[in-house]
């Protein structure tokens, strides 16, 4: 795709709002870093008692997950898993709207040697729905030129701010759509490195089902057809809030050996079990309030 470029329909009165709401969340940003991590602190408590819906979806993923855990731990988790989400607010803002000097003091890498790309073949850069998810984008991608699939957004004005936020940090990067296989083939054979996170519900199409923490989930089968059509390797990376406002790091993992094998259930399985050990590292931070659990195999009962 090509980058975004500004129309003067944007302007147009109907959208003022989304604008307005921008330049409230671009100011907000601007504050210390520790500052927005103790907003994040009170935003925190009020989506407890206002967002029960996301709530109640996040008690059930982690009941599902977690069976052995008790109440008292499962009260904690569902808290401090609040206040991850409350954070990537002001981290998504930060990496839409900060300059790069002052995101670079926050962070570390590790392991940026695995997307090496000397024999030329392209990367599917493997990643997971932390609510780190967008910040760490932007941390890997002053480090490394990535490509991103996304899905664009209803509202142009956010779908243009969004794009731009995340394409910014890199020259070269360019989103694909979620939909557009072809361009997402195209880029890998391109010996290019692409952003994809297979870790969510997109229902039974293009799905096996395959255990989730123990829990049958439909599990996408496209990671290792991406890999196989564009002839490239899998590259999983994570990136971890660090305690007390202490900044962050990003971990790039050396590449899925022999994969794919081409047995979609065993791919599905390995990938389950890869995102399974990242999550355990860091609970309170991955996106319970996704309905991971959504789509049942045929006869089972529904589980939200």
């Amino acid at each position: 795709m090509e980058r975004p470029q500004f129309k003067i329909a944007l302007l147009h009165p109907r959208y003022w709002l989304t604008w307005l709401f921008f330049l409230m969340w671009f100011l907000l940003v601007q504050l210390p870093y520790p500052l927005l991590c103790a907003i994040a602190w009170l935003l925190s408590k009020l989506f407890l008692v206002t967002a029960l819906r996301r709530r109640r979806i996040a008690e059930r993923n982690i009941e599902l997950c977690f069976p052995e855990m008790s109440a008292v731990d499962r009260k904690k988790l569902i808290h401090d898993n609040f206040y991850s989400m409350a954070m990537a607010l002001p981290e998504t803002g930060m990496a839409w709207f900060w300059p790069q000097w002052r995101l670079r003091r926050l962070f570390k890498i590790q392991g940026l040697e695995h997307l090496n790309n000397d024999d030329e073949r392209g990367v599917i850069l493997m990643a997971m729905h932390f609510s780190t998810l967008d910040i760490g984008g932007a941390f890997l991608n002053m480090c490394a030129d990535v490509d991103a699939m996304y899905r664009p957004h209803k509202n142009p004005v956010y779908d243009y701010v969004q794009r731009r936020g995340r394409e910014r940090h890199s020259s070269d990067t360019q989103v694909v759509t979620r939909e557009d296989v072809r361009g997402m083939v195209r880029r890998l054979k391109q010996g290019r490195a692409v952003w994809y996170a297979p870790d969510q519900d997109y229902g039974p199409k293009q799905s096996v089902f395959v255990p989730f923490f123990g829990v049958q989930a439909a599990t996408v089968t496209a990671t290792g057809k991406f890999a196989r059509l564009g002839n490239a390797r899998i590259v999983p990376f994570v990136q971890h809030r660090l305690p007390r406002c202490r900044g962050y790091e990003v971990t790039v993992y050396p590449e899925l050996d022999n994969f794919p094998t081409g047995e979609e259930e065993a791919d599905a399985v390995r990938i389950n079990r890869f995102i399974e050990q990242r999550i355990l590292e860091q609970p309170e931070q991955y996106m319970w309030v996704h309905r991971r659990f959504k789509t049942r195999p045929p006869g089972e009962p529904k589980l939200y």
